[in-house]
Protein backbone atom coordinates (compact mmCIF):
# COMPACT_ATOMS: atom_id res chain seq x y z
CA UNK A 1 0.00 0.00 0.00
CA UNK A 2 1.12 3.47 -0.79
CA UNK A 3 2.43 5.12 2.36
CA UNK A 4 1.66 2.88 5.36
CA UNK A 5 4.74 0.75 4.96
CA UNK A 6 7.93 0.41 2.97
CA UNK A 7 8.63 -2.35 0.54
CA UNK A 8 11.37 -4.79 1.38
CA UNK A 9 14.76 -3.64 0.22
CA UNK A 10 17.82 -5.79 0.22
CA UNK A 11 21.17 -4.29 0.79
CA UNK A 12 24.10 -5.66 -1.17
CA UNK A 13 27.64 -5.31 0.17
CA UNK A 14 30.47 -3.89 -1.90
CA UNK A 15 32.44 -6.30 -4.03
CA UNK A 16 36.19 -5.95 -3.73
CA UNK A 17 38.44 -6.56 -6.69
CA UNK A 18 41.26 -8.94 -5.93
CA UNK A 19 44.65 -8.10 -7.29
CA UNK A 20 47.31 -10.71 -8.04
CA UNK A 21 49.58 -11.37 -5.10
CA UNK A 22 47.41 -9.38 -2.65
CA UNK A 23 45.05 -10.66 0.04
CA UNK A 24 41.54 -9.24 0.13
CA UNK A 25 41.16 -6.93 3.13
CA UNK A 26 38.46 -7.75 5.70
CA UNK A 27 35.28 -5.73 5.25
CA UNK A 28 33.01 -4.85 8.15
CA UNK A 29 29.43 -5.95 7.50
CA UNK A 30 26.63 -3.38 7.60
CA UNK A 31 24.48 -3.54 10.71
CA UNK A 32 20.92 -4.58 9.86
CA UNK A 33 17.68 -5.46 11.61
CA UNK A 34 14.99 -7.57 9.95
CA UNK A 35 11.58 -6.25 10.96
CA UNK A 36 8.32 -8.17 10.27
CA UNK A 37 5.29 -6.01 10.97
CA UNK A 38 1.62 -5.63 10.07
CA UNK A 39 0.60 -3.84 6.88
CA UNK A 40 0.14 -0.06 7.28
CA UNK A 41 1.69 -0.15 10.74
CA UNK A 42 4.48 2.42 10.94
CA UNK A 43 4.48 6.15 10.24
CA UNK A 44 6.37 7.38 7.16
CA UNK A 45 9.92 8.41 7.92
CA UNK A 46 10.25 6.62 11.27
CA UNK A 47 12.42 3.76 10.06
CA UNK A 48 14.56 6.07 7.93
CA UNK A 49 15.16 8.23 10.99
CA UNK A 50 16.23 5.16 12.96
CA UNK A 51 18.74 4.31 10.23
CA UNK A 52 20.11 7.86 10.10
CA UNK A 53 20.65 7.91 13.85
CA UNK A 54 22.07 4.43 14.33
CA UNK A 55 23.47 3.38 10.96
CA UNK A 56 21.36 0.23 11.24
CA UNK A 57 19.55 -0.62 8.02
CA UNK A 58 15.99 -1.88 8.36
CA UNK A 59 14.93 -4.75 6.12
CA UNK A 60 11.18 -4.54 6.34
CA UNK A 61 8.48 -7.08 5.51
CA UNK A 62 4.74 -7.00 6.24
CA UNK A 63 1.95 -9.48 6.89
CA UNK A 64 -1.80 -9.11 7.43
CA UNK A 65 -2.61 -12.14 9.60
CA UNK A 66 -1.26 -13.61 12.83
CA UNK A 67 -1.45 -17.05 11.27
CA UNK A 68 1.14 -16.06 8.66
CA UNK A 69 3.51 -14.82 11.33
CA UNK A 70 2.96 -17.88 13.52
CA UNK A 71 3.65 -20.29 10.65
CA UNK A 72 7.01 -18.62 9.97
CA UNK A 73 8.00 -18.56 13.62
CA UNK A 74 7.07 -22.16 14.35
CA UNK A 75 8.93 -23.35 11.25
CA UNK A 76 12.10 -21.74 12.64
CA UNK A 77 14.85 -19.76 10.92
CA UNK A 78 12.38 -17.07 9.90
CA UNK A 79 15.23 -14.61 9.40
CA UNK A 80 13.46 -11.90 11.42
CA UNK A 81 14.82 -9.99 14.42
CA UNK A 82 11.73 -8.05 15.53
CA UNK A 83 8.14 -9.24 14.99
CA UNK A 84 4.74 -7.93 16.07
CA UNK A 85 2.39 -10.68 17.32
CA UNK A 86 -1.04 -9.96 18.77
CA UNK A 87 -1.23 -10.87 22.46
CA UNK A 88 -3.22 -14.10 22.26
CA UNK A 89 -0.81 -15.42 19.63
CA UNK A 90 2.11 -14.16 21.71
CA UNK A 91 0.81 -16.21 24.63
CA UNK A 92 0.77 -19.42 22.60
CA UNK A 93 4.10 -18.69 20.96
CA UNK A 94 5.80 -18.09 24.31
CA UNK A 95 4.67 -21.58 25.27
CA UNK A 96 6.24 -22.89 22.06
CA UNK A 97 9.53 -21.18 23.01
CA UNK A 98 9.78 -19.17 19.79
CA UNK A 99 10.78 -15.93 21.55
CA UNK A 100 13.72 -14.88 23.67
CA UNK A 101 13.40 -12.75 26.79
CA UNK A 102 13.94 -9.03 26.32
CA UNK A 103 17.08 -7.59 27.91
CA UNK A 104 15.71 -4.71 29.98
CA UNK A 105 19.21 -3.22 30.39
CA UNK A 106 19.20 -2.54 26.64
CA UNK A 107 15.73 -0.99 26.69
CA UNK A 108 15.91 2.10 28.91
CA UNK A 109 12.87 3.60 27.19
CA UNK A 110 10.65 0.87 28.64
CA UNK A 111 10.45 3.17 31.64
CA UNK A 112 7.81 4.93 29.52
CA UNK A 113 5.53 1.85 29.42
CA UNK A 114 1.93 2.52 30.44
CA UNK A 115 1.16 0.48 33.56
CA UNK A 116 -2.51 -0.01 32.58
CA UNK A 117 -1.49 -1.67 29.32
CA UNK A 118 1.44 -3.53 30.87
CA UNK A 119 -0.84 -5.14 33.44
CA UNK A 120 -3.25 -6.30 30.74
CA UNK A 121 -0.38 -7.62 28.64
CA UNK A 122 0.90 -9.59 31.64
CA UNK A 123 -2.17 -11.80 31.26
CA UNK A 124 -0.49 -13.17 28.13
CA UNK A 125 3.16 -12.63 29.07
CA UNK A 126 3.54 -13.11 32.85
CA UNK A 127 6.12 -10.71 34.19
CA UNK A 128 6.25 -8.90 30.83
CA UNK A 129 9.43 -10.76 29.98
CA UNK A 130 9.05 -11.39 26.25
CA UNK A 131 7.26 -8.42 24.72
CA UNK A 132 6.57 -4.70 24.87
CA UNK A 133 3.28 -3.29 23.63
CA UNK A 134 3.48 -1.44 20.32
CA UNK A 135 -0.14 -0.50 19.62
CA UNK A 136 -3.57 -1.51 20.90
CA UNK A 137 -7.06 -1.09 19.60
CA UNK A 138 -10.51 -2.61 19.19
CA UNK A 139 -12.44 -4.67 16.66
CA UNK A 140 -15.64 -2.92 15.66
CA UNK A 141 -17.76 -1.62 12.79
CA UNK A 142 -16.62 0.88 10.18
CA UNK A 143 -19.23 2.45 7.94
CA UNK A 144 -19.95 5.01 5.25
CA UNK A 145 -22.14 7.59 6.98
CA UNK A 146 -24.00 8.62 3.81
CA UNK A 147 -24.79 4.99 2.98
CA UNK A 148 -26.16 4.39 6.48
CA UNK A 149 -28.37 7.46 6.19
CA UNK A 150 -29.59 6.41 2.75
CA UNK A 151 -30.27 2.80 3.72
CA UNK A 152 -31.50 3.10 7.30
CA UNK A 153 -32.89 6.63 7.31
CA UNK A 154 -32.05 9.94 8.94
CA UNK A 155 -30.86 9.63 12.53
CA UNK A 156 -30.11 5.89 12.32
CA UNK A 157 -27.22 4.79 14.53
CA UNK A 158 -24.66 2.06 14.05
CA UNK A 159 -24.19 0.96 17.66
CA UNK A 160 -24.96 -2.75 17.79
CA UNK A 161 -23.76 -6.08 16.36
CA UNK A 162 -27.38 -6.41 15.15
CA UNK A 163 -26.37 -4.58 11.98
CA UNK A 164 -23.81 -7.31 11.23
CA UNK A 165 -25.28 -10.56 12.52
CA UNK A 166 -28.97 -10.17 11.66
CA UNK A 167 -29.11 -11.39 8.05
CA UNK A 168 -31.94 -9.05 7.11
CA UNK A 169 -29.94 -6.05 8.38
CA UNK A 170 -26.63 -6.84 6.70
CA UNK A 171 -28.42 -7.69 3.44
CA UNK A 172 -29.40 -4.02 3.17
CA UNK A 173 -25.72 -3.15 2.72
CA UNK A 174 -24.84 -5.93 0.29
CA UNK A 175 -25.08 -3.80 -2.84
CA UNK A 176 -22.83 -1.02 -1.54
CA UNK A 177 -20.22 -3.51 -0.31
CA UNK A 178 -19.53 -5.37 2.93
CA UNK A 179 -16.19 -6.79 4.06
CA UNK A 180 -15.02 -8.63 7.18
CA UNK A 181 -11.62 -9.39 8.61
CA UNK A 182 -10.21 -12.71 7.49
CA UNK A 183 -9.67 -13.56 11.14
CA UNK A 184 -11.58 -16.18 13.09
CA UNK A 185 -10.10 -14.75 16.29
CA UNK A 186 -11.86 -11.45 15.66
CA UNK A 187 -15.12 -12.42 13.96
CA UNK A 188 -16.13 -15.48 16.00
CA UNK A 189 -15.68 -13.73 19.40
CA UNK A 190 -17.81 -10.87 18.04
CA UNK A 191 -20.50 -13.39 17.06
CA UNK A 192 -20.28 -15.08 20.47
CA UNK A 193 -20.73 -11.70 22.16
CA UNK A 194 -23.73 -10.91 19.97
CA UNK A 195 -25.26 -14.26 20.97
CA UNK A 196 -24.75 -13.49 24.67
CA UNK A 197 -22.06 -16.17 25.01
CA UNK A 198 -18.54 -16.00 26.42
CA UNK A 199 -16.22 -14.63 23.68
CA UNK A 200 -13.53 -16.94 25.08
CA UNK A 201 -15.74 -20.02 25.01
CA UNK A 202 -14.10 -23.26 23.89
CA UNK A 203 -17.34 -25.28 23.98
CA UNK A 204 -18.02 -26.94 20.65
CA UNK A 205 -21.72 -26.05 20.84
CA UNK A 206 -20.92 -22.34 21.36
CA UNK A 207 -18.36 -22.24 18.57
CA UNK A 208 -20.84 -23.95 16.22
CA UNK A 209 -23.45 -21.31 17.07
CA UNK A 210 -21.01 -18.50 16.36
CA UNK A 211 -19.95 -20.04 13.06
CA UNK A 212 -23.59 -20.53 12.09
CA UNK A 213 -24.31 -16.86 12.86
CA UNK A 214 -21.52 -15.78 10.50
CA UNK A 215 -22.54 -18.34 7.86
CA UNK A 216 -26.06 -16.89 7.80
CA UNK A 217 -24.77 -13.45 6.84
CA UNK A 218 -22.05 -14.83 4.53
CA UNK A 219 -24.12 -14.17 1.35
CA UNK A 220 -23.96 -10.43 2.07
CA UNK A 221 -20.17 -10.33 2.57
CA UNK A 222 -18.22 -9.35 -0.54
CA UNK A 223 -14.81 -10.34 0.84
CA UNK A 224 -12.96 -11.58 3.90
CA UNK A 225 -9.63 -9.74 3.98
CA UNK A 226 -7.54 -8.13 6.70
CA UNK A 227 -6.02 -5.16 4.90
CA UNK A 228 -7.81 -4.35 1.62
CA UNK A 229 -10.81 -2.86 3.36
CA UNK A 230 -8.83 0.20 4.45
CA UNK A 231 -8.56 1.66 0.96
CA UNK A 232 -11.92 0.27 -0.13
CA UNK A 233 -13.68 2.10 2.70
CA UNK A 234 -11.71 5.31 2.11
CA UNK A 235 -12.64 5.44 -1.59
CA UNK A 236 -16.30 4.48 -1.14
CA UNK A 237 -15.85 1.10 -2.82
CA UNK A 238 -17.45 -0.53 0.23
CA UNK A 239 -19.80 0.87 2.85
CA UNK A 240 -19.56 -1.45 5.87
CA UNK A 241 -16.76 -3.46 7.46
CA UNK A 242 -15.98 -5.39 10.59
CA UNK A 243 -12.39 -4.29 11.08
CA UNK A 244 -9.73 -2.90 13.36
CA UNK A 245 -10.23 0.53 14.86
CA UNK A 246 -6.97 2.06 13.65
CA UNK A 247 -7.41 0.86 10.08
CA UNK A 248 -10.90 2.33 9.95
CA UNK A 249 -9.63 5.58 11.43
CA UNK A 250 -6.86 5.64 8.82
CA UNK A 251 -9.49 5.17 6.12
CA UNK A 252 -11.37 8.10 7.63
CA UNK A 253 -8.23 10.26 7.46
CA UNK A 254 -7.47 9.24 3.87
CA UNK A 255 -10.97 10.10 2.74
CA UNK A 256 -10.69 13.51 4.42
CA UNK A 257 -7.29 14.17 2.81
CA UNK A 258 -8.65 13.15 -0.59
CA UNK A 259 -11.66 15.45 -0.13
CA UNK A 260 -13.71 12.82 -1.94
CA UNK A 261 -16.94 13.36 -0.04
CA UNK A 262 -16.71 10.03 1.79
CA UNK A 263 -17.50 10.36 5.50
CA UNK A 264 -16.52 7.35 7.59
CA UNK A 265 -17.63 6.43 11.11
CA UNK A 266 -16.44 3.83 13.60
CA UNK A 267 -18.55 2.15 16.27
CA UNK A 268 -17.74 0.00 19.28
CA UNK A 269 -20.98 -2.05 19.58
CA UNK A 270 -22.91 -1.72 22.81
CA UNK A 271 -22.88 -5.50 23.39
CA UNK A 272 -19.08 -5.38 23.68
CA UNK A 273 -16.00 -5.50 21.47
CA UNK A 274 -12.58 -7.05 21.55
CA UNK A 275 -9.59 -5.10 22.81
CA UNK A 276 -6.35 -6.37 21.28
CA UNK A 277 -2.65 -5.71 21.86
CA UNK A 278 0.06 -5.87 19.18
CA UNK A 279 3.52 -6.26 20.64
CA UNK A 280 7.22 -6.04 19.83
CA UNK A 281 9.09 -9.30 20.37
CA UNK A 282 12.40 -10.92 19.37
CA UNK A 283 12.41 -14.47 17.91
CA UNK A 284 14.56 -17.00 19.74
CA UNK A 285 16.75 -17.53 16.66
CA UNK A 286 17.17 -13.84 15.77
CA UNK A 287 20.64 -13.11 14.40
CA UNK A 288 20.79 -9.39 15.10
CA UNK A 289 19.76 -9.26 18.73
CA UNK A 290 21.61 -6.06 19.66
CA UNK A 291 20.07 -4.26 16.68
CA UNK A 292 16.62 -5.63 17.58
CA UNK A 293 16.88 -4.10 21.04
CA UNK A 294 17.98 -0.78 19.53
CA UNK A 295 14.93 -0.73 17.25
CA UNK A 296 12.50 -1.55 20.07
CA UNK A 297 14.10 1.10 22.29
CA UNK A 298 13.80 3.65 19.47
CA UNK A 299 10.12 2.82 18.93
CA UNK A 300 9.58 3.38 22.67
CA UNK A 301 10.74 6.98 22.56
CA UNK A 302 7.69 9.05 23.51
CA UNK A 303 7.96 11.27 20.41
CA UNK A 304 8.31 8.29 18.06
CA UNK A 305 5.44 6.36 19.67
CA UNK A 306 3.31 9.50 19.34
CA UNK A 307 4.18 9.87 15.64
CA UNK A 308 3.10 6.29 15.04
CA UNK A 309 -0.14 6.74 16.97
CA UNK A 310 -0.94 9.96 15.13
CA UNK A 311 -0.47 8.28 11.76
CA UNK A 312 -2.01 4.91 12.61
CA UNK A 313 -4.89 6.17 14.80
CA UNK A 314 -4.11 3.48 17.34
CA UNK A 315 -3.41 3.97 21.03
CA UNK A 316 0.04 2.83 22.14
CA UNK A 317 1.51 1.31 25.29
CA UNK A 318 3.77 4.29 25.99
CA UNK A 319 2.31 6.51 28.70
CA UNK A 320 4.89 9.29 28.21
CA UNK A 321 3.91 9.57 24.53
CA UNK A 322 0.51 11.02 25.43
CA UNK A 323 2.20 14.38 25.95
CA UNK A 324 3.02 14.38 22.23
CA UNK A 325 -0.01 12.59 20.70
CA UNK A 326 -2.20 14.87 18.60
CA UNK A 327 -5.32 15.97 20.51
CA UNK A 328 -7.47 14.70 17.64
CA UNK A 329 -6.25 11.18 18.43
CA UNK A 330 -5.84 11.43 22.20
CA UNK A 331 -9.35 12.84 22.75
CA UNK A 332 -11.07 10.34 20.46
CA UNK A 333 -12.84 7.88 22.77
CA UNK A 334 -12.87 5.18 20.09
CA UNK A 335 -9.04 5.31 20.08
CA UNK A 336 -8.31 6.08 23.74
CA UNK A 337 -11.53 4.78 25.38
CA UNK A 338 -12.80 6.31 28.60
CA UNK A 339 -13.79 4.12 31.54
CA UNK A 340 -17.38 3.73 30.36
CA UNK A 341 -16.28 2.50 26.96
CA UNK A 342 -13.53 0.33 28.43
CA UNK A 343 -16.16 -1.47 30.47
CA UNK A 344 -17.62 -2.73 27.16
CA UNK A 345 -14.34 -4.22 26.00
CA UNK A 346 -13.10 -7.78 26.44
CA UNK A 347 -9.86 -9.60 25.69
CA UNK A 348 -9.43 -13.11 24.35
CA UNK A 349 -6.72 -15.53 25.39
CA UNK A 350 -4.94 -18.36 23.59
CA UNK A 351 -6.92 -21.53 22.98
CA UNK A 352 -5.54 -25.02 23.30
CA UNK A 353 -4.36 -26.65 20.07
CA UNK A 354 -7.43 -28.88 19.72
CA UNK A 355 -9.83 -25.94 20.06
CA UNK A 356 -7.80 -23.87 17.61
CA UNK A 357 -8.06 -26.66 15.03
CA UNK A 358 -11.83 -26.67 15.48
CA UNK A 359 -11.94 -22.89 15.04
CA UNK A 360 -9.80 -23.07 11.91
CA UNK A 361 -12.09 -25.72 10.38
CA UNK A 362 -15.19 -23.72 11.22
CA UNK A 363 -13.69 -20.58 9.73
CA UNK A 364 -12.79 -22.34 6.50
CA UNK A 365 -16.35 -23.63 6.29
CA UNK A 366 -17.76 -20.14 6.86
CA UNK A 367 -15.59 -18.50 4.21
CA UNK A 368 -16.12 -21.14 1.56
CA UNK A 369 -19.79 -21.65 2.31
CA UNK A 370 -19.29 -25.44 2.44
Amino acid sequence: MEHGFFRRTRFVGLTLALFAGLSAPAVAQDRVVNFYNWSNYVAPGVLEEFTRETGIKVIYDTFDGNETLETKLLAGKSGYDVVVPTAYFLQRQIGAKVFQKLDASKLPNLKNAWDVVTKKLALYDPGNQYAANYMWGTTGIGYNAAAVKRILGEGAAIDSWDIVFKPENLAKFKDCGVQMLDSADDILPAALTYLGLDPNSTRQADLDKAADAVAKVRPSVRKFHSSEYLNALATGEICLVVGWSGDIKQAQARATEANNGVEIGYAIPKEGAQMFFDNLAIPADARNVAEAHELINFLYRPEIAARNSDFLSYANGNKASQEFVNARVLNDKTIYPDEAMQSRLFVITARDAATQRVINRLWTRVKTGR
